[in-house]
């Protein structure tokens, strides 16, 4: 390196070195506005059974699976979920996965005519049959789970 560029990376150095200073010397700074610091305290005193963790409330829901409180849901509608259908599953061994070719024939745990499983986020939602509208797939739901339902398998 060049006496220059060592004299520019010294500089650079120093200026650092001030502004870390210049920083750590703050009036105010002490460790008890640290966030973290409290945060890991509050961890600390909650697995030594000092402190009880308070669930999140879960929302009520009447007979048709609507919310019992004026809570306003219009921030998440916009949210995207995945939602899939699934006509059946099987396990198999690696050995035979890596056998599969063109043609293979894989055999599920469904019987043919039996509805398919709705998901939405890999939750079940509904079953259907599959119809053909317009070149493209679908799903006729025939059986809706109820929102209750749903809201149970979630705790």
């Amino acid at each position: 390196m060049s006496e220059d560029t060592q004299t520019k990376d010294q500089e650079l150095a120093d200026e650092w070195a001030a502004a870390l200073e210049e920083q750590s010397s703050e009036p105010g700074d002490n460790q008890d506005e640290d966030p973290w610091a409290q945060a890991l305290e509050e961890q600390a005193a909650a697995e030594a059974g000092q402190q009880q963790a308070n669930p999140a409330p879960v929302a009520q829901l009447d007979d048709e699976g609507k919310l019992k409180t004026d809570v306003d849901l219009d921030m998440v509608l916009d949210i995207p979920v995945t939602i899939s259908m699934e006509i059946g599953r099987t396990r198999i061994s690696i050995r035979n996965l890596l056998q599969l070719s063109q043609g293979s024939v894989v055999e599920l745990d469904r019987l043919a005519g039996e509805p398919m499983d709705v998901l939405v986020n890999d939750t079940l939602i509904a079953h259907g049959e599959v119809v053909v509208v317009n070149d493209k797939f679908g799903i006729r739901l025939t059986d809706v789970i109820s929102a209750a339902e749903r809201i149970k398998k979630l705790r």
